[in-house]
């Protein structure tokens, strides 16, 4: 526009005006051609204008050390799963099938075969940033893949409460049919907006667990954030106490009332730390000294530093600590550190190939059996 315009101040462009008309339109041009670079010259000087605001725009330091954490990734997308493309050809062969996971280019496939027939699909779903299991779809039904990956092994494996399924041709073989409710249940806690109510919006799902998925009000913050205005604050988490952060918690990594409403039983509810933890002699409801929050940080990743657990259980069990009712805290009579590998001792699950922290917090004895 000002170079139109320069062009007609130096007479380039006609101009159908004369005498004095002639002369106040230059002058009118001149100051709109020097108002116009003014304002070019501002508008270089000027950063460009910030996209919106997003998490990370105030809470660089966790989100990112949130990049790292499991929960980050719960879920894998084809061509962004390390586990896959760093084993590129897996295979083992069980109860006479022979499975197969193969990656090329970014795009991984699961095949299953009896040596006469076989069935290969793609992998779209990857459950998991160390051990994975894969959700395979055939024929508008999911599948939990028979097998899965294990990272003690470095190879595949059964899938952990497959093991007494008995296949009979390649399509029972390639794994368990989930239901609905499963299906709904696996993905909202694995992905972020993959879940709708009851019904699945896969095509709009982000991997993994994202800010959103439990500061709830954390979209309508941002938003409100862009406009400088910062009333609408997602709930802080940090100040539950132990009963609010287990049954919070607990949405995925299952309840108290889930575990024992389901009948779960035996090694299997060893992954279910909120259940667990709750079992404990020392759980104290209202206790933030006992909470998840007390010894995980979820935007970080897990710590499998001893010492840094030491002083959770000393938080309680130090001299001199007591309970919120007032009464004294027993302290252990026999060590001060290296709590957690005597009173959380490690659980394998059945079938092997992994083995949990126990949450449930007692003092062990050996022969003792597996308490539920």
């Amino acid at each position: 526009m000002s170079a139109q315009l320069a062009l007609l101040w130096r007479g380039s462009v006609p101009w159908k005006t004369t005498g004095a008309r002639n002369a106040v339109g230059r002058w009118l041009i001149a100051f709109i051609c020097i108002g116009l670079r003014v304002w070019e010259a501002d508008a270089q000087s000027r950063p460009m204008a910030s996209h919106a605001p997003t998490c990370a725009t105030c809470h660089a330091g966790v989100a990112a050390s949130y990049v790292h954490a499991p929960m980050h990734h719960a879920l894998e997308n084809p061509g962004a799963d390390p586990v896959l493309e760093t084993h590129p050809n897996l295979s083992t062969v069980q109860d006479g099938y022979t499975y197969t996971v193969q990656t090329k280019d970014g795009k991984s496939t699961y095949t299953v075969t009896d040596g006469k027939d076989s069935l290969t699909v793609p992998i779209r779903w990857m459950f998991g940033q160390h051990t994975q299991t894969w959700v395979l779809e055939k024929d508008g039904h999911f599948y939990e893949s028979m097998v899965s990956y294990f990272p003690r092994e470095d190879g595949l494996g059964t899938t952990p409460g497959d093991g007494r399924l008995n296949p009979h041709t390649v399509t029972e073989a390639l794994g368990r049919v989930i239901s609905t409710w499963e299906t709904l249940q696996c993905f909202n806690c694995h992905a972020t907006e993959a879940v709708d109510g009851t019904r699945l919006t896969l095509d709009r799902l982000r991997p993994g667990v994202e800010c959103e998925r439990c500061h709830a009000g954390a979209i309508e913050h941002m938003a409100d954030a862009a406009k400088d205005n910062f009333k609408t604050v997602p709930k802080k988490l940090r100040p539950m106490d132990a009963a609010e952060a287990a049954n919070f918690c607990g949405q995925c990594h299952r309840t108290w009332d889930t575990v024992v409403r389901s009948h779960w039983r035996g090694e299997v509810d060893v992954r279910f730390q909120p259940y667990r933890l709750m079992n404990s002699k020392c759980f104290a409801a209202n206790d933030r000294r006992i909470s998840c929050l007390a010894c995980h940080d979820p935007h970080q990743q897990l710590s499998h530093d001893e010492a840094l657990y030491d002083q959770k259980c000393l938080a309680c069990h130090g001299a001199g600590k007591t309970a919120i009712d007032g009464k004294a805290i027993k302290a252990c009579p026999v060590s001060k550190d290296k709590c957690s590998s005597c009173h959380m001792p490690k659980v394998e699950l059945p079938g092997g190939h992994v083995a949990f922290t126990d949450h449930f917090i007692r003092v062990v004895h050996p022969g003792d059996a597996y308490p539920n």
